[in-house]
């Protein structure tokens, strides 16, 4: 693996993570209901060091060759969010001063972790596009190294592009409670339109 394989990866995973979805919609949520925004950020990295771990396993192409399996997975990551952006839209909350509590903390930090580690979009990467940049002929480094190292630049990507979109949420917001509270409640939409929309395509094809 060298240096232009690893380039052509962060510039395609760049694309991937910038692009708004389930894990943008819920560090903006925490951060303007006055939660952690580096407690959300790093559950949802942490999801994807499961994602990770699982790939470099050799688990995802078990999950990829199991239609059952995928559906099973895909299914209950969009439920999920169906479920916490129901959540969101019921409690939009407003901008709070003050770090939250200790137990709303790991409470943040758990539900990131199940929206990276459920979301379907992270499935897609690990599934589907980082395979493509894996070396196996004459490699210096054996697939499972190789994936390793994708995944954490993927995980990189994931923590600045999340954190800043967290920390600009709560700074921009922070003194508008009305617009804090309209964006809140469309990042909830967003979290319960993205999993409706999954979980109909989902049991339409396993159908």
């Amino acid at each position: 693996m060298d240096s232009a394989t690893l380039i052509s990866f962060l510039a395609v995973d760049l694309l991937l993570v910038c692009v708004p979805g389930a894990d943008w919609a819920y560090v903006i949520a925490a951060g303007l209901r006055g939660r952690s925004v580096g407690m959300a950020v790093t559950g949802l990295v942490s999801g994807y060091a499961l994602h990770t771990a699982l790939a470099a396993a050799g688990l995802a192409v078990l999950v990829a060759g199991s239609p059952e399996l995928l559906t099973a997975l895909t299914v209950a990551g969009a439920a999920y969010l169906v479920w916490l952006g129901w959540s969101v839209l019921r409690r939009p909350g407003v901008p709070q001063a003050g770090e939250a509590a200790e137990h709303d903390r790991w409470r943040v930090f758990l539900r990131g972790a199940t929206i990276s580690g459920l979301n379907p979009k992270g499935l897609l990467l690990y599934l589907s596009v980082l395979p493509q940049f894996l070396v196996t002929r004459d490699a210096r480094l054996p697939v499972p190294a190789q994936t390793v190292t994708l995944g954490l630049l993927h995980m990189a990507c994931c923590a600045a592009v999340y954190a800043t979109v967290g920390v600009l949420a709560r700074r921009l917001l922070g003194a508008r409670p009305a617009a804090a509270r309209a964006v809140t409640r469309t990042s909830g939409a967003a979290m319960l339109g993205i999993g409706a929309f999954l979980l109909v395509q989902r049991l339409a094809l396993g159908g």
